[in-house]
């Protein structure tokens, strides 16, 4: 009894700071907020690097699209300021978390690599982590001293670099590797690993986890990154062209360029909706590594249609070519509409999709 009262008291200890030690909130929020951090640094900044490639230099508008390509330097900043703010951290947190996330950011370790030393760091992860811990270790202390403009930031800091030293070079090596093997893996077994990657890239797309997020942290690229948008393609148009009937051309909009996250409640009450955009996937994937070789890199491979960042990312990769363009249109557009359609309307003939199934509140 004395020891469920200790620890009743310790959690409203917390709660009382704003610490919640709550799953979701650190791995849905949180993850989702630092997919907005990516989208507004990293996947901007490879959009206007993409634009600038093709602006004659020496002129306004070259200088002008060079500096907003830029973004991309700030993102382990952008990355600790948008987790800390999905946390709901007091302002002096919330602002050294952002030097916080580029400690994390940057912080990584020396592998051997093809018989040469190679630096790598935490990355996007390593941002993560670090934020994570550093800024509910700030909470527990902001305002709560006379000083608190040199405690809640010193303390918020010190954390994260400490937090940094102690876990970053083993992100960095484990995140390395692993991007290693799945990038290394497709090209060895491209069939294979394009169905596997198109498929659990495009259902952690539409689950409410950042697929962007995770593409990132694991430094996904290459054949490998080409099929996780093509996954994410085959959900997002999938879902916004099957469930026309219900929800007409805001439901294109929304889920098209948008998310196909907001399906998730309907895909609770009858799983069934999903099958048509995964089965769609599990065909664009491959087509997209053995036949059309899309190239990706990074968040840009989690994003899909969002903003059409997708099909820019596969562009930055691969340059605007006779094989990138028809590649693009029909595995990230024609292919995703017309296979879902075709799975769903079976599906609706059998009567395991009904009327009303996918409808939105839009």
């Amino acid at each position: 009894m004395e020891n469920t009262k200790k620890k009743n008291g310790f959690v409203e200890f917390l709660n009382s700071r704003g610490v919640s030690l709550s799953p979701k909130l650190y791995f849905v929020d949180a993850m989702s907020a630092m997919a907005l951090g990516l989208f507004a640094s990293l996947l901007m900044g490879t959009i206007f690097g993409t634009i600038v490639k093709y602006i004659p230099a020496g002129n306004v508008f070259s200088d002008f699209f060079t500096l907003l390509s830029g973004a991309g330097g700030a993102t382990g900043a952008i990355i600790g300021v948008a987790i800390a703010y999905s946390l709901k951290a007091p302002i002096l947190v919330m602002l050294s978390a952002g030097v916080v996330g580029m400690f994390g950011n940057a912080y990584g370790a020396t592998v051997i690599f093809e018989g040469a030393e190679k630096p790598v760091t935490a990355g996007p992860l390593g941002a993560f982590v670090c934020v994570l811990i550093a800024v509910e270790i700030g909470k527990l202390v902001s305002k709560q001293t006379k000083v608190d403009i040199l405690v809640t930031p010193a303390t918020t800091l010190g954390v994260g670099a400490l937090v940094a030293m102690l876990t970053c070079p083993l992100i960095a090596y484990a995140m390395h590797w692993l991007g290693y093997f799945i990038n290394y893996a497709t090209t060895i077994y491209p069939l294979f690993m394009g169905i596997i990657i198109s498929v659990v890239v495009g259902i952690i797309l539409t689950l409410p986890i950042s697929s962007a997020a995770i593409c990132a942290m694991v430094g996904i690229t290459g054949l490998a990154g080409g099929a996780a948008v093509a996954g994410c393609c085959a959900q997002m148009v999938g879902f916004a062209v099957i469930s026309f009937r219900e929800n007409k051309w805001g439901g294109v909009v929304a889920q098209g360029l948008g998310t196909s996250m907001l399906q998730m409640g309907n895909i609770v009450k009858n799983p069934l909706i999903w099958i048509p955009a995964t089965l769609a996937s599990a065909i664009t994937g491959p087509l997209s590594t053995c036949l059309f070789k899309l190239e990706c890199t990074g968040a840009s491979g989690g994003m899909g249609t969002c903003g059409l960042v997708g099909p820019i990312g596969v562009f930055s990769d691969m340059g605007f070519n006779a094989t990138s363009i028809l590649g693009v249109v029909l595995i990230c557009i024609v292919l995703p509409a017309v296979l879902s359609l075709v799975f769903s309307e079976i599906m609706r003939k059998l009567g395991w999709i009904k009327p009303g199934d996918m409808k939105l509140d839009l």
